[in-house]
C-alpha cells in the first residue's frame, strides 16, 4: 500500500505542485500535428498540467501556446479570429501573436503604448515529428528538444495518435510498464491483432503465466525486465524502458513495428494518452499504418472530429460479454488500447493506493513509485535536475530476446535497449 501522502505528491500535477514542477522541466506533447494541419487553421483547446491554454498556427506558420483567456475581459480566445499574424479576441478586437503579447487594441488611440504592457502567459510549441511539443518551465533551463526514436524517423516509418482517458496519469503510466496483465488481458489480442499476432513471442507470454521481473536503473529511469520460461535452458525476456516522467516502450513482437506511450496530465483526473509505432528500418505498409488508423494495436478508434474513443465510460466500452466467454476477448472489451483503459479509468479518477496489495510482479511499479517521488523531492527541496531531462537518455529502446538462463538481460542486451539508426530492433 501507498501512504495517501504520497499518492497526492505523484499524482498532483497542477502548478505549483511537486510532481507538476517535475513535468514542467520537460519537453512534453501539446499535440498532435494534424491538429494545427495549416497557417492561420482554427486555435485549438489544450489543457495540461491543470493550465487552460490555446494553440494556434500564425500566417508565417509559428505555433503559439497561449493563456486561454484574453487579458481584458477573460473571453475564451478559442472563439478568436486566426489572421493576419495573430489571434484576434472576438470580443472587443484585441490580438495577440504567438508569443502572447499583445499587439492591437483597437479602441486605443494610434499612438498609445497600452498593449505593449500586456502579455499573455506563453510557452513554446515545436514540432518534431507528428507531435507539437512544448515546454512549461523556466525557460533559462529549457532543455534540448526530445530525441526519442519515434519522433527521428522518417514520417513513413512512424505513425502516432492519441487518446483522451478519463483518470489520473499515474495510474495509467502504470498500466504501460506492467507486463505482467499481459498474459490475462491481451490474450485475444496477442492471437488476433495484426500488429501483434504471429510472432514466436506470444507463444511464451501465453505459456508461462508467472513471470519473474529484474528491474534495473537507468540514468534516465528504468529498464523492467519480465522473464518466461522458453525451449530448456532458456528464457524469453521483455525488456520496457521507462524514461521519466512518462515514457514507455512496449518490447516488440516479431517484425512488427514498436510501439509505446507517453502519458501526460491533463489535470489531476484526466491525460492524454500518446501512442506511437514506428519501425527502426523500413517504411510501414499500408496494411500495418491502416491498422493503426483503425484503431488496433496500441492505438484506439476515437469518434470523429474528436480524440475520445468510441468505447468509453458512457457506454460501457461496448463490453461484449458473449465475446468474452467465446474466449475472444478476456475482459469483453475490444481492443488492447481499450481494454487497458477501461480497467483504469474502473479504478476512480484517482486511485486509492492506501488499499493496494501489491505482489512481486508490480516491483517496476513499486520502483517507478520510489524514483518518481525522490526526484519530485529533490528537485522541490535542492533544485536538482530530473533523470529523463538529459536527451541522452531518450535515446532507448524495448526489447524481446531468448538468453541462456544463466545469463542477465541487462548485461546481455546492452546493444538492443539502445537506439541505433537505421538498425532493426531485437524482437522474438
Amino acid at each position: 500500500m501507498l501512504r495517501q501522502d504520497i499518492n497526492e505528491l505523484l499524482t498532483q500535477t497542477g502548478p505549483g505542485t511537486p510532481m507538476g514542477d517535475l513535468f514542467r522541466q520537460y519537453w512534453i506533447p501539446a499535440l498532435l500535428a494534424e491538429e494545427l494541419p495549416e497557417n492561420d487553421s482554427p486555435p485549438v483547446r489544450v489543457k495540461l498540467l491543470s493550465e487552460r491554454l490555446i494553440a494556434f498556427r500564425d500566417s508565417e506558420g509559428r505555433y503559439g501556446l497561449i493563456d486561454e483567456f484574453c487579458a481584458h475581459r477573460g473571453a475564451s480566445l478559442w472563439f478568436g479570429r486566426n489572421e493576419g499574424s495573430g489571434l484576434r479576441c472576438p470580443y472587443h478586437g484585441w490580438k495577440y501573436d504567438v508569443t502572447g503579447q499583445c499587439i492591437e487594441v483597437p479602441s486605443e488611440a494610434d499612438n498609445s503604448s497600452f498593449c505593449e504592457n500586456v502579455k499573455l502567459r506563453a510557452y513554446p510549441l515545436v514540432k518534431v515529428g507528428d507531435v507539437l511539443w512544448t515546454h512549461m518551465g523556466d525557460p533559462a533551463k529549457r532543455p534540448a528538444l526530445p530525441e526519442f526514436e519515434f519522433a527521428h524517423v522518417p514520417p513513413e516509418q512512424t505513425y502516432t495518435s492519441k487518446r483522451w482517458q478519463q483518470c489520473n496519469w499515474l495510474q495509467a503510466f502504470e498500466g504501460g510498464i506492467d507486463s505482467s496483465h499481459v498474459t490475462f488481458l491481451h490474450s485475444g489480442g496477442l492471437q488476433s491483432d495484426p500488429l501483434f499476432k504471429g510472432a514466436k513471442g506470444n507463444e511464451y507470454n501465453m505459456k508461462d503465466t508467472k513471470p519473474f521481473f529484474e528491474v534495473a536503473d537507468s540514468e534516465g529511469g528504468l529498464f523492467v525486465g519480465a522473464r518466461r520460461n522458453a525451449e530448456e535452458g532458456s528464457y524469453y525476456w521483455r525488456i520496457t524502458p521507462w524514461v521519466m516522467p512518462a515514457f514507455t516502450m512496449v518490447p516488440p513482437r516479431g517484425d512488427h513495428p514498436v510501439h509505446g506511450h507517453f502519458w501526460v496530465p491533463i489535470d489531476d483526473e484526466n491525460c492524454w494518452t500518446y501512442s506511437f509505432d514506428y519501425h527502426p528500418a523500413r517504411p510501414l505498409t499500408a496494411a500495418e499504418r491502416q491498422a493503426m488508423i483503425d484503431g488496433h494495436g496500441v492505438h484506439s478508434k476515437n469518434i470523429p472530429g474528436t480524440y475520445r474513443p468510441m468505447a468509453n465510460m458512457d457506454n460501457d466500452y461496448l463490453i461484449d460479454r458473449e465475446a468474452q466467454k467465446r474466449g475472444e476477448t478476456y475482459s469483453g472489451v475490444a481492443g488492447i488500447a481499450m481494454q487497458d483503459a477501461s480497467l483504469q479509468e474502473s479504478m476512480g479518477p484517482i486511485v486509492d493506493r492506501t488499499k493496494e496489495r501489491l505482489v512481486p510482479a508490480d516491483s517496476g511499479i513499486i520502483k517507478a513509485r520510489q524514483k518518481l517521488r525522490k526526484a519530485a523531492i529533490a528537485l522541490r527541496d535542492e533544485g536538482v535536475t530530473p533523470p529523463g531531462v538529459d536527451t541522452a537518455h531518450h535515446r532507448v529502446r524495448s526489447a524481446a530476446v531468448v538468453l541462456p538462463q544463466a545469463e542477465s538481460f541487462l548485461d546481455s542486451c546492452g546493444d538492443a535497449i539502445k537506439a541505433t539508426p537505421g538498425v532493426p530492433h531485437s524482437s522474438v
